[in-house]
């Protein structure tokens, strides 16, 4: 069972301590010392998307993807009730039990399709108290993660001024990164350019049993766009989702009546449910 009694700022910081205690900083896997990730065979994203104008309901989201061919394996998206009030710096106790959950059902119900990473949409060690999502997520489920935030969390004394915005300015070409350094000597994560076409850069940090540049070499391999694959496809609505999924909330349910899946994701993009399930192909990737 998942702790999340942890929400007040005085008892969520000695849970983020001692969770915190528990991460691995370092690569702990044959596939991440692999140039080419030899062995690495499938990804994973996980993605809390809130109903638009009501925080307390969200689709809670796993994708696994094929590794290299990035192609949708499994899915699983379910309305969530979300209860334990937004704190600032403890966010995840708020999301993380859902995403907890959601790998728990696919170990459960398909566990030859368990991810062997999982990507998050956020920070891990890029955090106020070094103990982002990403962190969160991967000592609880004991599994490889990756922090990728879109933008930059100012901490340690890291701040989007004008030398931020000119080293940003800097990345040319895909691939291209520098070094998130704060104030107290430690690296935080790293500035990636992930694509040529989006001068807008990630934010990487590492969560847990991965190194920093094992983890910016994953994210620059699964990206297609600027968003890499297991985050953008895990997003409800995201396209590519018509061909191939299997588990609990799988593509092309067979279901008489309108699936979960696309009863969620009808309610946070406006789109028309189908009684087919969620074989429903939705406009728009996100990137």
């Amino acid at each position: 069972p998942v702790n999340v009694a942890a929400t007040a700022p005085t008892s969520g910081l000695l849970e983020q301590a001692r969770l915190k205690g528990s991460v691995v900083e370092e690569d702990t896997e044959e596939w991440q010392k692999d140039a080419r990730f030899a062995g690495l065979e499938r990804v994973g994203g996980v993605d809390l998307s809130y109903i638009k104008g009501d925080d307390s309901r969200a689709c809670a989201s796993l994708v696994v993807l094929s590794f290299p061919a990035l192609e949708v394996l499994y899915q699983d998206c379910r309305m969530v009730a979300v209860s334990a009030p937004y704190v600032a710096g403890f966010l995840a106790f708020r999301e993380v039990p859902f995403l907890v959950e959601a790998v728990q059902r696919l170990q459960q119900e398909e566990p030859q399709l368990q991810p062997q990473v999982l990507l998050v949409d956020g920070n891990g060690l890029l955090h106020p108290r070094g103990f982002g999502t990403a962190c969160h997520l991967g000592v609880l489920t004991d599994l490889p993660c990756i922090g990728v935030a879109k933008n930059l969390l100012q901490v340690d004394g890291l701040v989007r001024d004008e030398l931020h915005r000119e080293q940003v300015r800097s990345l040319q070409r895909s691939g291209e990164t520098f070094p998130l350094t704060g104030t107290s000597g430690k690296v935080l994560g790293m500035v990636l350019r992930s694509c040529n076409n989006s001068s807008k850069p990630l934010y990487v940090s590492v969560g847990h049993r991965v190194s920093l540049d094992t983890a910016v070499r994953l994210v620059r391999a699964c990206c297609r766009f600027r968003i890499p694959e297991p985050i953008r496809q895990v997003r409800p609505g995201s396209r590519g989702r018509a061909a191939g999924g299997r588990g609990s909330r799988a593509l092309g349910c067979s279901r008489a009546s309108i699936c979960p899946s696309c009863a969620a994701n009808s309610l946070l993009l406006g789109c028309s449910p189908s009684p087919r399930g969620c074989s429903l192909v939705l406009p728009g990737p996100f990137s």
